[in-house]
């Protein structure tokens, strides 16, 4: 259930969540715990992005990798231009392999984030699953 505060009227939520700048966006999962943070102002396509990330990352925390995959994977489909997409990508996998064992995804997303981001912190973080 989304909750909207003004730091001059709840100064008391802005401490207790630690939001030291504004906009600060918490993706909280059903037991009140923080599972994601967007800090600062992004356009409309990134925010989407980035909240949809984080509903996927409430989903893989939980252990649940099918639904996880499924939101990472939609990320990517919606906004794979976007460089929040590499990130979409190796998590995409790392749920699908979390979920069947099967290490040949990690390679595929080694593969991929060579091929789409090269040059992006998530394709070197792929580095070690890749079969070059």
């Amino acid at each position: 259930m989304p909750l909207e505060a003004h730091i001059k009227e709840h100064p008391a939520y802005f401490k207790r969540f630690e939001a030291l700048w504004t906009p600060t966006i918490l993706v909280m999962d059903s037991e009140g715990v923080e599972r994601y943070r967007i800090e600062g102002y992004l356009p409309k396509d990134w925010f989407g992005a980035r909240l949809k990330m984080g509903l996927a990352r409430v989903a893989f925390m939980h252990k649940k990798f099918a639904d996880a995959q499924q939101l990472y994977e939609g990320v990517i489909e919606k906004f794979g231009k976007l460089a929040v997409a590499a990130e979409a990508i190796y998590y995409r996998d790392v749920c699908h392999y979390k979920a069947t064992n099967d290490h040949t995804s990690l390679g595929t997303a080694a593969t991929e984030l060579a091929e789409k981001f090269p040059a992006d912190e998530w394709r070197l973080k792929s580095l070690p699953w890749a079969h070059e």
